[in-house]
């Protein structure tokens, strides 16, 4: 079967196929199914990237299913980081700027400078790590096709936002749009 015969039997794009082919994504809670049926396949196979005997069965499920709560538990992780981090560092860039603003008749003109540079660059590296702990926290999610994914580093730094949402280029429908953040990939039917 050609990756746009199976799109076209789950009504998907031939891009979504290959992306799960190439290892870029899993599909959607609600094409697992459709997914296994055309693949004459179960779900625990699905997940497993292998076909199983009976014995192997029950303890594939329960790996899988570990895997998943580990998953979401390291993206609420790296999310909490992402935000200390955040918060760290943007109030030690303050205080650093605030200590050369107020206390000048104290330091001289080669500390202030010295100062000035350890606030920028500590200030830099934790928005790097911010954002990068971010970037790789759950999924966005398309407001178009409900497509769960983790953008380029580019996309990400590019990308005008909000809190909670980025505007994004979907990779399986290709449409730009507000990619709400979310820590795991949603069911479209429950939307």
């Amino acid at each position: 079967m050609t990756q746009r015969q199976l799109a076209d039997i789950l009504n998907i794009s031939d891009k979504t196929v290959s992306k799960w082919e190439c290892g870029n994504g899993m599909p959607e809670v609600a094409l697992m199914l459709p997914l296994c049926t055309a693949l004459h396949i179960n779900v625990n196979e699905l997940l497993s990237g292998e076909r199983l005997a009976d014995a192997n069965y029950q303890k594939k499920a329960e790996e899988n299913m570990i895997n998943l709560i580990k998953e979401k538990e390291e993206n609420k992780k790296n999310l909490k980081l992402s935000v200390f981090t955040g918060i760290t560092t943007t109030a030690v860039f303050i205080v650093l700027i605030m200590l050369v603003c107020f206390y000048t008749e104290v330091m001289t003109i080669p500390i202030k400078i010295a100062l000035i540079v350890f606030a920028c660059v500590v200030f830099g590296s934790g928005l790097y790590v911010t954002m990068s702990l971010d970037r790789i926290a759950g999924y966005f999610e398309c407001p178009h096709c409900k497509e769960s994914f983790v953008p380029t580093w580019t996309a990400y730094l590019m990308a005008p936002h909000t809190l909670t949402k980025r505007y994004l280029k979907c990779p399986a429908c290709g449409k730009r749009g507000y990619c709400k953040h979310t820590l795991t990939k949603k069911d479209p039917a429950q939307k």
